[in-house]
């Protein structure tokens, strides 16, 4: 197997890492589940998410889905050098992913990849 995964996690300009504070708020179990989803992740890549993840219809992101008591949403994209950039962090009450949801993620996308490119 050649090389592993890296799982990163958005940070703003200004330091937020609002998907790490979205983990660490949840219950220790929840926390386990992600862990363990984390782990498959870095070890398998793309093939690792599933079943676990599914891509967001029009969109470049992606969804990972951490079922249990509370369906734990994480939005994500996939970057250059082998590596998953979490952008938001969510509990999912409905069937459908909240469109409020979507776009904060890609404000956080946009940000992220106007630092990148240096605009």
């Amino acid at each position: 197997m050649e090389g592993k995964w890296k799982v990163k996690v958005y940070e703003s300009p200004n330091g937020d890492k609002s998907v790490e504070e979205f983990l660490n708020s949840l219950d220790e179990r929840a926390r386990l589940k992600v862990a363990r989803t984390f782990e498959l992740l870095e070890q398998y890549g793309l093939e690792g998410a599933y079943p676990h993840s599914k891509k967001l219809v029009g969109t470049p992101l992606w969804e990972l889905r951490i079922l249990g008591s509370d369906s734990i949403r994480i939005l994500y994209i996939t970057v250059t050098g082998k590596a998953f950039l979490l952008l938001h962090g969510f509990k999912k009450k409905s069937q459908k992913t909240p469109r409020r949801e979507i776009v904060i993620t890609q404000k956080r996308l946009k940000e992220y990849q106007s630092r990148i490119i240096g605009h």
